[in-house]
């Protein structure tokens, strides 16, 4: 990675699930205590905050939300932008820290992700999450995110013989992980009956092949690397961080089988780190309907095109597999705040690295890589982390 080093010196999340009790301000307060004292450091110490946020209008009317984190967070003046890329605003909102901090602006900065997606009607949030799309030429049309991910799906059966049932072993894989994760929404292992039960929502998704709609806030505390040895005892380094664009609607893309902004950005990560496929111990990949992991670790190069269904099937991406994908329990079985994902992927990994992860922790982690989309894969944000002790 270019620049000088960045690092994760502080990780912290809120819950993920239906807080009616709690305000989007409450949320990310929440997340930001906890990543600042896993740090070990005081707000007066930061020099910035970069957060992710999609929809805060819609779903809570509350826009300016950079100036609303360090209102509560009770560190003003400091600089505090709010940045939007859809799904991905979490995880362009960490690009943006790590790039102030290599670029050497700053040292230490705080990144963070929220959403507060339940306070709305299920109608509404579809609407609201519609324009992460194409709105003129899918959302006008009727084709909600469900659809277009259907359309993918539909295609890669079409393209590799994928199946319903493969589709539903990434549900079951995602909760069985999320079973273990006192953060998750949904903390209940299922089968592939349950998911072969559930109704259709967009065929062939049924309603266990789609994420939530979820409330919850995650934050990372970020120091330059060289500082970050005298702050922390378990230091979590940057090597890539790489974030590609793809045209928005789905219908003018070469293939909906692949998302060219994950195989862009994915490629550039791994150049950046010096590292292949094999190497990579954890990955937290967005899997916002049970087709896009598959989709995503085609893309990424862990599984040829058409072939990880089949080892999602075989067991190859649990944990204690060839690679362990979505600990957490992905978007599926985690929960998906829509800006908070990218920066929770962050939050997951960096327990992995450290060795935190309780029930969940994948052995001898040492290398844990991030993949956060934006609609339906107009925006792909990928960054890949080593253990820094």
């Amino acid at each position: 990675m270019k620049g000088r080093g960045v690092s994760i010196i502080g990780a912290g999340m809120s819950t993920f699930g239906e807080h009616w009790d709690s305000s989007l301000r409450e949320l990310i307060v929440d997340a930001a205590v906890k990543a600042i004292a896993d740090a070990k450091i005081e707000g007066k110490q930061l020099q910035a905050i970069y957060g992710g946020c999609m929809a805060s209008g819609q779903f809570s009317n509350q826009e300016h939300v950079g100036a609303l984190i360090a209102d509560y967070l009770g560190v003003n003046p400091l600089p505090s932008t709010r940045l939007e890329a859809a799904c991905a605003s979490g995880g362009v909102a960490l690009r943006a820290g790590i790039m102030a901090i290599a670029s050497g602006f700053y040292d230490v900065v705080a990144v963070g992700g929220v959403e507060k997606m339940t306070d709305v009607s299920t109608e509404a949030a579809a609407t609201a999450l519609g324009g992460a799309g194409d709105e003129e030429w899918e959302l006008f049309q009727g084709a909600t995110f469900p659809a277009l991910y259907a359309l993918m799906a539909k295609r890669h059966m079409l393209e590799y013989g994928t199946t319903e049932e493969q589709l539903a072993a990434v549900a079951v894989k995602n909760h069985a992980n999320a079973a273990k994760n006192k953060y998750a929404q949904y903390q209940k292992e299922i089968t592939i009956q349950d998911v072969m039960k559930s109704q259709y929502i967009a065929s062939p998704l049924k309603l266990f092949d789609c994420s939530p709609l979820t409330d919850g806030a995650a934050a990372v505390i970020l120091c330059e690397s060289s500082l970050a040895k005298k702050l922390c005892e378990k230091p979590v380094n940057i090597a890539a961080s790489s974030q590609a664009s793809d045209t928005l609607a789905l219908a003018t893309r070469k293939s909906i089988t692949s998302l060219n902004a994950t195989v862009v950005a994915a490629k550039d990560a791994f150049t950046q780190a010096g590292l292949k496929q094999k190497d990579i111990d954890v990955a937290e990949v967005h899997d916002c309907f049970t087709i896009a992991e598959i989709i995503a670790l085609e893309d990424m190069g862990f599984f040829p095109a058409g072939k990880a269904a089949k080892a999602t099937e075989d067991g190859l991406t649990k944990i204690g597999g060839e690679i362990a994908v979505n600990t957490s329990g992905g978007l599926k079985g985690c929960g998906h705040p829509v800006g908070a994902t990218g920066v929770k992927q962050a939050v997951e990994v960096t327990w992995q690295l450290r060795g935190e992860a309780d029930g969940r922790q994948v052995k001898g982690a040492k290398v844990g890589l991030t993949h956060n989309v934006g609609g339906s894969g107009a925006t792909a944000v990928v960054h890949i982390y080593k253990r820094g002790f």
